[in-house]
C-alpha cells in the first residue's frame, strides 16, 4: 500500500496575536512546518511549538518566506538571490536550533506563501532556495509542491524531494495553485476537502478545477491550519485516508523507509 504523510503548517502565533488551531492540529498530521519568525511566529512560539509537535511524535520543519510580517508571507518580493538565499538559511538555522534545544531534529524544509508560489514557477528562485537547503544541510527533505520548478531543481540537486498537494486548494490547468483572489480557490468545507483529495488520490495526480487531471507521484498533503474549518477538514481527510487502507506516517518514514 502506498505510505501518504499529512503536512500542516504550524506555529503562525506572533507575540499576542494568535492563528490556528496548532494544540488539536499536532494530534491529526504527522508532519508540521513552523514559521520561522519572518512571516509569522517568534522564538517562544517557536519553542513551544516544537515542544508540541515532539510531545506528538511529529516530524519538525523549518517553514521559511519572504520577510513580510504585515502580510503574512503573502506578498510578492523581489530580492537578491545572495541576500535571500542568507535569509532562508537564517531562517532554517533559527528552527534547527530550537530543535536541537528540545532533544529533536529538523528532517525537512518548505517555503511559505508567496515565496513557494513564485518558486514553483520561477527556475532561477528555485534553485536560490534550493542552494539555501543544500547550504545548511544537503540530508534535509524539501517538501515541494507537485510538478513545480521547486521540485525539479530540489532534484536536480540531488535533495530528497517530497512532492505535495494541497487539501484545500484549487489547481489551474498549469498544475499551479489558483490565486487566492479568485472564487473557488480555496475549499473550505471538510466534504469538500476529503472529495478533492480522494479525486487525487483515485487519479494518481492533480485533478485541476477544470477537470484535468495531471499525472504525478505525491508523498505528502498539506492541510493549512488557519481557517475556521482547519480541524474539521484535517480530521475528516486523515478518517478518509484511512478508510481507503493508505498509512500515515511522519514525512520521513514515507520517503526514506
Amino acid at each position: 500500500m502506498k505510505r501518504l504523510n499529512l503536512n500542516a503548517d504550524l506555529g503562525e502565533s506572533f507575540g499576542a496575536w494568535t492563528m490556528g488551531s496548532d494544540a488539536d492540529l499536532l494530534q491529526i498530521v504527522g508532519s508540521a512546518n513552523i514559521a520561522c519568525g519572518f512571516h509569522a511566529g517568534d522564538p517562544l512560539v517557536m519553542r513551544r511549538t516544537v515542544r508540541q509537535a515532539l510531545d506528538a511524535g511529529v516530524s519538525l520543519g523549518a517553514h521559511p518566506s519572504f520577510p513580510d510580517l504585515q502580510g503574512f508571507g503573502r506578498r510578492a518580493m523581489q530580492i537578491p538571490a545572495a541576500e535571500l538565499e542568507a535569509m532562508l538559511i537564517y531562517q532554517i538555522g533559527a528552527l534547527a536550533g530550537i530543535a536541537r534545544a528540545e532533544g529533536g531534529l529538523l528532517t525537512h524544509v518548505k517555503p511559505h506563501g508567496a515565496l513557494n508560489n513564485m518558486a514553483c514557477e520561477d527556475a532561477a528562485l528555485a534553485a536560490t532556495v534550493v542552494r539555501a537547503v543544500k547550504a545548511f544541510d544537503p540530508s534535509l527533505i524539501l517538501l515541494a509542491p507537485a510538478l513545480s520548478q521547486l521540485q525539479r531543481a530540489g532534484e536536480a540537486a540531488g535533495l530528497v524531494v517530497g512532492i505535495e498537494i494541497f487539501a484545500d486548494r484549487a489547481y489551474t490547468d498549469a498544475g499551479n495553485l489558483m490565486p487566492r483572489s479568485q472564487p473557488g480557490a480555496v475549499l473550505h468545507s471538510a466534504e469538500d476537502c476529503v472529495a478533492h483529495v480522494l479525486r487525487f488520490v483515485e487519479a494518481c495526480g492533480i485533478v485541476c478545477a477544470s477537470g484535468k487531471v495531471l499525472k504525478t507521484p505525491f508523498h505528502s498533503i498539506c492541510v493549512h491550519g488557519d481557517g475556521p474549518q482547519a480541524v474539521a477538514a484535517s480530521a475528516a481527510t486523515r478518517a478518509a485516508l484511512q478508510v481507503a487502507g493508505i498509512p500515515l506516517f511522519p514525512l520521513p518514514q514515507v520517503l526514506l523507509a
